[in-house]
């Protein structure tokens, strides 16, 4: 899916004014739907983040991060992304997780379904019989 991106100031204020915004501690994101059929996106990141540099990078990952889940995002919504200051220590699939979690809170994703846990055959065996009380144990021999 092809994403426009936001570049005027206006469309900023509006969405800042106007959006519903949902917070995580890497990213922040405001959403409002559009009345056209594509998703649009634009990306602040503040000098509180750091130097150009960091700003960059930021601006970077968050580009990959809403990459990877823009093919799920139902078309009609703008958004727009600010970088918080620990944006530019972590990787991408870090700032996915938060941008998905605020999606989700937002009503446009579906919550992954979790799988149940694998346990490894030993730990299997050993809960089992932690379980399990022995004869022995549980009454008194007569």
């Amino acid at each position: 899916m092809k994403v426009e991106t936001i570049c005027e100031n206006r469309e900023f204020r509006r969405l800042y004014a106007r959006g519903k915004s949902y917070v995580t501690p890497l990213i922040v994101v405001y959403v409002l739907k559009n009345r056209q059929k594509q998703v649009r996106m634009g990306i602040t990141t503040t000098k509180k983040v750091g130097n150009a540099v960091k700003r960059s990078r930021c601006r970077r990952v968050i580009r990959e991060a809403f990459r990877a889940v823009a093919g799920e995002i139902p078309p009609g919504w703008t958004f727009v992304l600010v970088a918080r200051v620990k944006t530019a220590f972590v990787k991408s699939g870090q700032v996915e997780r938060d941008l998905r979690h605020c999606l989700v809170k937002a009503g446009l994703l579906q919550p992954a379904k979790k799988s149940p846990a694998k346990v490894p055959a030993g730990e299997e065996k050993e809960e089992r019989l932690q379980a399990e009380p022995r004869a022995t144990e549980t009454e008194a021999p007569t």
